[in-house]
């Protein structure tokens, strides 16, 4: 048999280039293996970190503040929705949203994740026991504005202009202390 191979092989040059071509599809398919058990391996381990953080995620907890965090991602870690940073805020009586410092421990509440709809619209109003939306009010305290009660009351302040349409305001800036306004 070797020398049946020993004449097919008419010199040493072509027994290199077959064992180079070996060598070459070897390494190939060896980089296609590790490749397509790779994304498998990413997947599952993808999906094993997401139940964990899941299962960690019990409502209320605490929270720490790590560097380049803000209340927005951190709403949006814990209810998938960065609009209930306001929830997070009233939790904390935090004066000031944009001031919290790394180490801080915050309370994360048990509240409604604040969904956006497809169309851009927030919805979270309340129902009641017979499935009708009941209207959601807010009386007017000395230094509101529409926009800081937009802030409060809905989680985004560009809301504003919902809730003067709502009142039929005929001027939006000027609301007064005891005013009752009625929320989209």
């Amino acid at each position: 048999m070797w020398k049946s191979l020993q004449k097919s092989f008419d010199s040493q040059e072509s027994f290199v280039s077959l064992a180079l071509g070996l060598a070459v599809v070897l390494a190939i398919g060896v980089l296609l293996f590790n490749y397509i058990n790779r994304g498998k391996g990413a997947a599952t381990q993808e999906q094993t970190d997401q139940q964990k953080e899941a299962e960690k995620m019990t409502l209320p907890t605490q929270h720490t503040v790590q560097k380049g965090e803000t209340l927005w991602n951190i709403a949006e870690k814990y209810y998938k929705s960065g609009y209930n940073w306001v929830d997070l805020q009233k939790a904390n009586n935090i004066k000031e949203s944009d001031k919290i410092e790394v180490g801080q421990t915050l309370t994360v509440p048990d509240v409604t994740p604040i969904i956006v709809n497809q169309k851009g619209q927030i919805t979270a109003a309340s129902s009641t026991e017979s499935g009708k939306t009941e209207k959601k009010t807010y009386t007017v305290v000395k230094g509101d504005s529409l926009w800081s009660i937009a802030v409060k009351e809905l989680g985004n302040g560009y809301e504003w202009t919902k809730i003067a349409k709502m009142n039929n305001l005929k001027n939006p800036g000027l609301i007064h202390s005891g005013n009752i306004l009625v929320l989209p």
